[in-house]
């Protein structure tokens, strides 16, 4: 890897934590500020869906693994953010890398309060969602002007491990022509009965995208109505994208390089790259 451009480049400086989205897996969509922040922490907290390629960016710092998955022992959310104040007031710069964007259902709002309170001065470094970027190499636009005006995104759960009590299915399915829901395999029958129960068609597209931008990408194309019994075929970590927009992915698989017809019929022929 050749050297960062010139720039001026923040400094990483001891005693500060860096909040840094790792992107949804291809080591090649981290940002510059992440990839230079990995080059310059002294330890590196990570989450457990950071590609293990990445850290090979930091060579020289020392790790701390404090992945959280589900149905699987895991250090509390609460103590994640304590030990980063504690690496801090040690004066290291600390590195806290987290899959996607830190500020998209990874937590980071909550781990920045903290440091915070604590008088810990911090950074955030955006990074690419699995939302949008994990569907991105699985060939699905999550906007299209002859398809949606709006998208939703929202968690499969909640601080309880169940389907967020918060949520409005009924103003979701009809307010949004797509939902992209994050964590959501556990309660795909229960989010399924709630959108058709609302006036969602059981024959609406649906994807899921596990492993995304991976090496081992997989994506089950299906519809609604059928959205429980493959979602259980299925392991995390995955995306599930409802609506028409998926049907775009027979034209934009560019993974595949397939040569399809238009299932939208408004552009004809697209040929393979």
């Amino acid at each position: 890897m050749t050297d960062l451009p010139s720039f001026d480049w923040p400094e990483f400086l001891p005693g500060w934590v860096w909040l840094v989205g790792a992107g949804p897996g291809d080591p090649g969509l981290l940002t510059l500020h992440a990839l230079h922040a990995l080059r310059q922490a002294d330890v590196v907290v990570y989450d457990a869906l950071v590609e293990p390629r990445i850290l090979d960016w930091a060579p020289g710092a020392e790790r701390v693994y404090a992945g959280k998955r589900g149905g699987k022992p895991s250090p509390s959310q609460r103590d994640i953010s304590l030990r980063l104040v504690e690496l801090a007031r040690e004066g290291k710069r600390v590195l806290r890398l987290k899959g996607g964007d830190p500020f998209v259902f990874g937590r980071g709002g909550e781990e920045g309060q903290t440091l915070v309170e604590h008088g810990v001065p911090i950074r955030i470094v955006p990074g690419i969602s699995a939302g949008i970027g994990g569907l991105a190499y699985a060939g699905i636009p999550v906007t299209h002007r002859d398809v949606n005006q709006s998208v939703t995104f929202v968690t499969g759960h909640d601080q309880t491990g169940q389907t967020p009590s918060s949520l409005d299915w009924r103003a979701i399915a009809r307010a949004s022509e797509v939902i992209v829901i994050y964590m959501g395999l556990k309660h795909a029958a229960q989010i399924a009965g709630e959108l058709m129960a609302a006036g969602r068609g059981a024959s609406e597209p649906v994807a899921i995208v596990t492993d995304a931008t991976t090496p081992r990408q997989a994506v089950v194309e299906t519809i609604l109505g059928s959205l429980p019994e493959e979602a259980a075929k299925v392991e995390p970590p995955a995306i599930i994208c409802i609506g028409r927009n998926v049907l775009l992915r027979q034209v934009l698989d560019w993974r595949e390089g397939v040569r399809r017809l238009d299932p939208l019929g408004t552009r004809g022929r697209i040929e393979s790259a």
